[in-house]
């Protein structure tokens, strides 16, 4: 399954500087049949779960 985008990596923005896009990451890859994540960012912990009603929220 590939989940990059097929554009490149850099783009020129309206100001002529190169930003970079995004990358796409499918939720099933993350999640992996669960239902919560924890994803540590900059020493905090977060959490990532998804609703009964499809939706994703994300706590500290």
């Amino acid at each position: 399954m590939d989940t990059q985008m097929p554009s490149s990596p850099a783009s020129p923005s309206k100001s002529g500087q190169s930003t970079l896009q995004p990358g796409i990451v499918e939720a099933d890859v993350l999640f992996r049949g669960h239902y919560e994540i924890v994803i540590s960012h900059n020493g905090a912990h977060y959490r990532l779960r998804i609703t009964k009603n499809g939706k994703l929220i994300l706590t500290k």
